[in-house]
């Protein structure tokens, strides 16, 4: 008897370790072509899981990459941050932040390669750190998008206005609309375009990733009107931006450090591209290609159009809101206010669709690995895409951008962003020294065998009753 009470409260006593170690446990590495992972232990696992139609290749990653990245901010940040930080030196932070952005880039390329999985830094935390940090990245990632995309469509309809000559203007379903007892303004276009795109991310990612093909590369051409004619226009004028009062640092190097910190969010959206690691024809050979692709292609452009747009305005005297349109208006090339403004919808288009596309594949991963219910698991056999999922962050996301000016939780964006960034980089330590198939967790946290029996014994006895 005096035995089994000890026995008793040396179980109670590997009880919180038991259950740290539910959090601490880690999936064990599939570095096969096809992806995946199997949880250590793998008690409930489905040996054939729901599988999703491989027809990416990299120009499909390379427009779902930059259409999420280059998205409305460079036609505003270009202004902002050449006013208020770095003057003249603008293109000096679009490098220095593409070499910081690049840094976690290499990072997920080489996770992306060698444990490909639909749920990005998700499916990276869970096989390297644990259980409990994956939980919460995953949610921080869901948080991201789906505030991320409701943010990006109440971004579209101020831009539409233009072409209607103003807000007053648009179409009664297009137009936001101020309710007084609310206090707030109700945008139906944010939520018509976002249950569009959810329509069409349904249809299957062939389909999906062919529309952003056309509106990336759409958006590209209009990046190139603005360096091309930009940049003939600035030999014309002399390029007087770069003739002003304060030289080419006018706030020193702590303006350029502060600029590039501002503009490196700029960056964000090429971790779009691991969440679409199982429907990659050749994951390994694709994905770091998508991933540094992407970067190279953004950065070249950030610094190309930061290079002429300064040189055009004198830094003091641009517009913080509409920076690129406002420099071809006061060159005297008014018309060409219509075709950035295009440039801009575009990208909001193509940002909307890199948004939502991420989440339903992450709520999957989630899902099978029981962290979410079995209900946001399906695939559906006709499109092979996870509908449901789809579904549910559409109509969320439709009615965070209908009924919230979502400006204020923008922050939260970042959060999740940078915890997802810092997570992703420790994998990649943990993953060198310590191989997920090594151990589960840390063994002075490992559960004796005899206290997990006698356990397993009690909760079958409780069960009977």
């Amino acid at each position: 008897m005096i035995e089994m009470e000890e026995f008793n409260g040396e179980m109670e006593s590997y009880s919180w370790i038991g259950g740290f170690h539910n959090l601490t446990r880690r999936k064990q590495a599939d570095l096969s072509e096809k992806g995946g992972a199997q949880l250590l232990p793998s008690s409930n696992s489905d040996p054939k899981p729901n599988k999703l139609s491989r027809d990416l290749s990299i120009p499909q990653l390379l427009a779902i990459g930059v259409g999420s990245t280059v998205g409305a901010g460079v036609y505003v940040l270009v202004g902002t941050v050449a006013r208020e930080q770095s003057g003249p030196a603008l293109t000096l932070c679009f490098l220095i932040s593409g070499v910081a952005a690049g840094l976690s880039a290499f990072c997920y390329a080489e996770l992306a390669s060698r444990c490909p999985s639909a749920g990005s830094a998700y499916h990276y935390s869970y096989i390297c750190i644990g259980e409990g940090v994956a939980w919460l990245i995953g949610w921080a990632l869901i948080l991201e998008y789906t505030i991320g995309g409701a943010a990006v469509a109440r971004g579209i309809s101020p831009n539409l206005a233009l072409f209607f000559g103003g807000q007053d203007n648009l179409p009664s379903f297009l137009a936001r609309v101020q309710v007084p007892w609310l206090s707030i303004a109700v945008d139906p276009c944010a939520a018509i375009l976002v249950l569009a795109v959810t329509a069409l991310l349904c249809l299957g990612i062939k389909e999906s990733s062919l529309v952003q093909v056309i509106v990336t590369a759409a958006n590209v051409i209009v990046m190139l009107f603005v360096i091309i004619v930009g940049g003939y226009l600035g030999f014309k004028t002399g390029w007087q931006g770069y003739s002003v009062k304060g030289g080419y640092f006018p706030n020193g190097i702590n303006g350029v450090l502060s600029g590039s910190a501002t503009v490196f969010f700029s960056y964000i959206g090429f971790d779009a591209i691991a969440c679409t690691a199982e429907e990659v024809k050749n994951p390994k050979r694709d994905l770091p290609w998508g991933i540094g692709l992407t970067l190279s292609l953004c950065c070249a452009i950030y610094m190309m159009v930061s290079v002429v747009i300064v040189g055009l305005v004198p830094y003091p005297a641009m517009d913080p809101d509409t920076p690129i349109s406002t420099a071809f208006v006061e060159n005297g090339m008014r018309w060409a206010m219509y075709v950035v403004s295009t440039g801009a919808i575009l990208s909001l288009c193509a940002s909307l669709l890199g948004a939502i596309l991420p989440q339903p594949r992450i709520m999957m991963a989630m899902a099978r690995d029981g962290l979410l219910p079995s209900y946001f698991e399906a695939v559906s056999q006709t499109t092979q895409v996870p509908v449901r999922s789809t579904v549910w962050t559409g109509v969320f996301a439709a009615a965070l951008a209908f009924f919230m000016d979502v400006s204020q939780l923008a922050g939260m964006v970042s959060v999740g962003t940078l915890l997802a960034f810092t997570m992703v980089a420790v994998s990649i330590l943990v993953l060198g020294y310590a191989p997920p198939d090594e151990a589960s967790g840390p063994v002075f946290l490992q559960v004796p065998t005899e206290i997990k029996e006698y356990d397993r014994r009690r909760k079958t006895t409780y069960n009977i009753f």
